[in-house]
């Protein structure tokens, strides 16, 4: 088994989670897994996530380098510091030399060569979509298009937006992989049946193979922001089986979750944002939910950008599995799940069914992923 990332760690392949005799590829997955949990505008206010960022990046800047991976094996952080300093075919100074870190004057990697590294690794297509994986395919690594995140910028309404622009290249999805092997389910996760032996259909059962984010943890807080999948709910439990991503080339890691640890990553058409009417129509993935400013984070693919928008201004697919929230006539309802079946008249109001009999009309405020 592969060791765990160690942020506390100031040794590179402590910090990345590595061995030291680890290939290019599993750099590639290690970095990979890191800089998308822990990028800052994933973590926005989070001074701890901006320096682990930096962090990530300068170990695997460093060990990425074939040249550089040699000089930290042999003479430590200060060797492939000075790598830097070398002119080209100069030895290594044998009393050694004092350099800073990627970002010069001690400091290590600056924020702006750490995103300007995420960019170049991850590409330019949808870094935050629902598209297909970029991980399928670890050989794209440093050659890929550019990603240009200006989160100064303002979009919907009035929330921060990050600009993606493509400089060619292959395409990536570093928030939207597929998880390999089943890895088995463990014992006593039957579905319903039916007395016909059918499976029956569950309107609150959020539909296995949706992707999640971990969060709100607290027992085991350093799994918040890792990425998985639904494999299956317990409703003896109330718990959902998420099988994680993969860490080590061993048996996929499954574990039992409660609703409100996951965060759905569901496909929405954004609607009537007066102050961007551009975004209008357009459709997006739901990255996160800002419980600060009660707003989402939606990455728009046409548009190759983040926005802040309101629950009014986002239209969530048919067959999505929401929470429901906020109803004040028939509180009774509020903590439930159901599955929206559409808008009705007037496009302001969902249909969701709450059980093979039940349909109701909720407000958009009312829904929540």
């Amino acid at each position: 088994m592969s060791p765990q990332p160690n942020l506390n760690s100031e040794e590179y392949y402590e910090i990345l989670g590595c061995p030291r005799t680890a290939t290019d590829a599993q750099l590639k997955k290690a970095y990979r897994k890191l800089a998308v949990k822990w990028h800052p505008d994933k973590n926005p206010d989070s001074d701890i996530a901006t320096k682990n960022f930096q962090k990530i990046s300068e170990a695997y800047a460093t060990l990425s380098d074939k040249k550089k991976r040699q000089l930290y094996d042999q003479y430590g952080k200060q060797g492939a510091d000075a790598s830097d300093q070398m002119p080209e075919g100069a030895g290594f100074p044998a009393g050694g030399m004092h350099f800073g870190g990627m970002g010069g004057g001690g400091s290590g990697m600056s924020q702006e060569d750490a995103q300007r590294l995420f960019s170049s690794f991850f590409g330019g297509s949808d870094p935050f979509g629902g598209g297909d994986s970029m991980f399928s395919s670890m050989g794209g690594g440093m050659g890929g298009p550019q990603v240009q995140f200006m989160s100064s910028s303002m979009g919907g309404d009035g929330g921060p937006s990050m600009s993606f622009s493509s400089m060619g290249g292959g395409g990536a999805d570093p928030f939207s992989m597929m998880f390999g092997g089943d890895g088995g389910m463990p014992s006593g996760f039957a579905s319903s049946f039916s007395q016909q032996g059918q499976p029956q259909k569950q309107y609150d059962e959020i539909p296995a193979g949706t992707v999640i984010t971990l969060k709100d943890l607290v027992s085991a807080s350093d799994l918040n922001g890792d990425r998985g999948t639904i494999k299956q709910y317990n409703r003896q439990t109330g718990r959902y089986v998420v099988q994680l991503e993969d860490d080590d080339g061993g048996e996929p890691k499954t574990m039992s979750i409660k609703p409100s640890n996951l965060q759905q990553h569901v496909q929405v058409v954004l609607s009537d944002i007066q102050s961007s009417p551009e975004f209008n129509n357009k459709k997006g993935t739901i990255i996160s939910w800002i419980e600060s400013r009660s707003r989402y984070n939606v990455y728009v693919t046409a548009m190759k950008k983040v926005i802040c928008v309101k629950k009014q201004n986002v239209v969530f697919s048919n067959g999505t599995v929401a929470q429901i929230t906020g109803v004040q006539r028939k509180p009774e309802l509020n903590g439930k799940y159901g599955t929206i079946k559409g808008l009705s008249e007037g496009a302001d109001k969902y249909d969701v069914q709450i059980s093979e009999s039940q349909i109701i009309r909720l407000k958009k405020e009312n829904i929540h992923v």
